[in-house]
């Protein structure tokens, strides 16, 4: 394939699974500045691994993979220099089935309230846990076994729940 037609493939599939890379960007950084340069960085990762992408996944969850690696490396790095972070963003939680009051609004912030304190890992496992991907496809963007996506997700919603009651107390 021609150097043009390598950019257009890529290109083409960026375009297509472009929305993965707000997700990840929303996830991660609070401040647009900083979204835009987390989006730039893994757009930039994602061309240069592209000639070694040979198709065992399906384009978006390698991409999901570079993307919440290049999130997740940027996030230290910026935390370092006492960035904020930013809830999950609101299409991914509004999946969670709750009802149509105030009182649900209250629990989805406290919601993306707990989900912003979790680390690096665990907030990656569960935006891919919110957006509806399989244990295996997140084991496989992550780089964990199927197995351990499972477990953790598992103790995730535990810790959740007892700090939802734990609010509710409040």
């Amino acid at each position: 394939m021609t150097a043009n037609g390598l950019q257009g493939a890529f290109l083409d599939r960026l375009d297509r699974h472009r929305a993965i890379l707000f997700k990840v960007g929303n996830a991660y950084c609070r401040n647009p500045a900083d979204r835009e340069d987390l989006i730039q960085e893994t757009i930039a990762q994602l061309w240069r691994s592209y000639s070694r992408f040979d198709g065992r996944s399906s384009f978006s969850t390698w991409m999901y993979r570079i993307a919440m690696n290049v999130a997740i490396s940027f996030f230290r790095s910026e935390t370092r220099k006492r960035r904020s972070l930013v809830p999950v963003e609101d299409s991914v939680l509004e999946r969670i089935a709750v009802p149509d009051d105030a009182q649900a609004d209250d629990r989805l912030d406290l919601l993306r309230d707990l989900i912003e304190q979790l680390d690096p890992l665990d907030r990656a496992l569960m935006i891919l846990y919110l957006d509806d991907c399989s244990y295996a496809e997140i084991g496989s963007i992550l780089g964990i076994s199927e197995t351990n996506v499972g477990t953790k997700i598992g103790r995730i919603k535990e810790r959740l729940k007892r700090d939802v009651a734990a609010e509710n107390q409040r």
